[in-house]
């Protein structure tokens, strides 16, 4: 086990480092205006990212994704625990949810410019339409999944309502919850930065956007890079909140293997 560990730690650094050579190689190899050298992007980036320009473009956008992010889970939560509860709504509200979920994000834009602006709540608006839907989906599905004999067994210990739909229908609908949510967190970054892209003065969409059509290469590769690297971070923060929230559940199935 701790062989396998190392091993698996080891190609975590390995990949990415031997990934890195080969573009710093290509780059230099192979000069380009639109591929410039990895080391003038990477001046770049500590140019602008450490930490120039944080409070004028990476801090806007981080409100509107967490804003955006927070109220799709709040709304997608809500609404998919109502759904899932109740035949009656889940009958008549899943053709609409199937088609509304079935319109293509960026085809949204448009209608968010024209009825919001190009304020921040328009950008926010957008991400919460956006990210609402894996969450509500699985929400829906991990409700009506919920065992008859875990409410039986409430029931018969006469636990109320409200503390059956925390400990009981939320707690085992948590695992299929939370994989929505991981769902819609690299969609809150692509909407982000396409909604940056279009009326926008600040954010890091804004920044690549104004980079391209000065043909500031190095510039708007540095907000590429940044984009992969928030990525990352995110993902990172939202496993550790997923294995904490969710240990009960990643422990009894290792107790089944």
């Amino acid at each position: 086990m701790r062989l396998n560990r190392a091993a698996y730690l080891a190609a975590e650094i390995v990949t990415p480092l031997a990934v890195v050579l080969i573009v710093l190689w290509f780059t230099n190899a192979q000069p380009s205006f639109f591929l410039p050298p990895l080391q003038d992007v990477v001046a770049a980036f500590i140019g602008n990212w450490l930490f120039a320009l944080v409070p004028e473009h990476l801090v806007p956008s981080l409100a509107r994704l967490f804003t955006g992010y927070i109220a799709a889970i709040v709304i997608g939560v809500g609404a998919g625990v109502l759904i899932g509860k109740v035949p009656e709504i889940r009958r008549q509200a899943t053709p609409v949810v199937e088609f509304l979920r079935a319109i293509p994000p960026p085809a949204l834009l448009p209608f968010t410019l024209i009825a919001f602006g190009t304020g921040d709540a328009a950008k926010v608006i957008l991400i919460a339409l956006v990210c609402v839907w894996p969450i509500l989906l699985n929400t829906v599905d991990g409700i009506t999944g919920v065992e008859s004999t875990l409410r039986e067994t409430g029931e018969s210990y006469r636990i109320g309502r409200w503390d059956t739909l925390l400990h009981v229908d939320l707690r085992a609908a948590s695992p299929q919850i939370f994989a929505g949510m991981r769902a819609s967190l690299p969609l809150a970054i692509i909407i982000m930065v396409i909604s940056e892209m279009v009326g926008a003065t600040n954010g890091i969409g804004f920044f690549i956007v104004q980079a391209q059509r000065t043909f500031a290469i190095p510039d708007m590769w540095s907000g590429i890079i940044l984009l992969g690297i928030l990525g990352y971070l995110l993902n990172l923060v939202f496993t550790l909140v997923e294995r904490g929230a969710l240990a009960w559940y990643h422990g009894s199935r290792a107790d089944v293997r």
